[in-house]
């Protein structure tokens, strides 16, 4: 095989004769180097499908990550949302538990007869703060705050004014179970008073150490304050006789009963039915003989039987 070469500045040729192993050698060359090029470039190309489908594969990954974390943003929003409702409401139905609380204090407030501004329910109490916009339904997590920090203030008021308020009434009311007041009866009229009479047995001037209460027989005999029976029996000359010690050495005796309703032992509250109205013992009729002791001795039950309550 003959290659011809060319010299174009000076115009002359020269040929080379190659020999066997050199034409086998081009031709290896020539066929060689395409198929080399072609093997390259599908490499290449494969390298190239195989990181894009890697790519591919970590972009959806990445993607449903993406997806899954959106969802349960959504569901996170969702759950807070429905807590903030869900405490909303429950702030709405605390208030309008306030507001019946606050009726109630002043109901009580009035029924016991306290000085005005000295248990004020309508008030509340001090509180700062910027203004809130309640116009909309719905509370943002710290409108929401806000509102259960000064509900819990209200409620803490509230709960000490009620509690200062019971202890005063639990004592006003226990002083006038005590407090000795009003008549043995219910029904009936002042027969006879405390001091010296005609007896009605003898005739002669005697001292009558109690008031009696006339009344229809069997009607009910009360207790005029609360107190512990210390007798209830029999006793020479008072017929069927209950009495009550009501403590600092105050005693009261119901005498002339048809029935005893109470025992030794028993705590009777005040107004409390302790007797039927009967005529035994020394009686000439249907009454209840009315004594009050201080101290051991006898005093006169009429400024006990004119008070009122506390």
């Amino acid at each position: 095989m003959k290659i011809i070469l060319l010299n174009r500045k000076q115009g002359a040729s020269r040929s080379l004769e190659l020999g066997r192993w050199s034409r086998a050698l081009l031709s290896v060359c020539c066929v060689g180097l395409p198929l080399g090029m072609l093997a390259l470039g599908y490499y290449l190309g494969s390298q190239d499908d195989e990181e894009r489908a890697a790519g591919n594969l970590m972009l959806s990954r990445m993607q449903a990550d993406v997806e899954a974390q959106s969802e349960e943003l959504h569901q996170a929003r969702q759950s807070v949302q429905q807590t903030l409702k869900a405490l909303t409401l429950k702030v709405a139905e605390l208030r309008a538990r306030l507001l019946r609380l606050d009726a109630l204090g002043e109901h009580l407030t009035s029924v016991a007869s306290l000085d005005a501004g000295e248990f004020d329910f309508s008030q509340a109490p001090a509180l700062g703060g910027p203004e809130l916009d309640r116009s909309a339904v719905d509370f943002s997590s710290d409108t929401l705050m806000l509102e259960l920090d000064e509900l819990s203030q209200q409620l803490l008021d509230r709960e000490q004014q009620l509690g200062a308020l019971n202890a005063l009434l639990t004592g006003k009311a226990l002083d006038n179970e005590v407090y000795l007041s009003g008549r043995p009866i219910k029904k009936g009229w002042i027969s006879s008073y405390y001091g010296r009479r005609t007896d009605p047995f003898t005739g002669k001037p005697a001292m009558h150490k109690g008031i009696d209460f006339a009344g229809r027989e069997g009607s009910d005999i009360v207790a005029v304050a609360a107190g512990v029976v210390t007798r209830s029996s029999k006793r020479n000359g008072y017929g069927y006789l209950v009495e009550i010690s009501h403590g600092d050495g105050v005693f009261t005796r119901y005498a002339h009963n048809k029935k005893n309703l109470v025992k030794v032992g028993d705590l009777v509250s005040k107004g409390q039915s302790i007797a039927l109205m009967g005529s035994t013992g020394r009686s000439t009729g249907a009454h209840v003989h009315f004594e009050v002791f201080k101290n051991g001795r006898h005093v006169d039950p009429s400024s006990y039987v004119r008070r009122t309550h506390r």
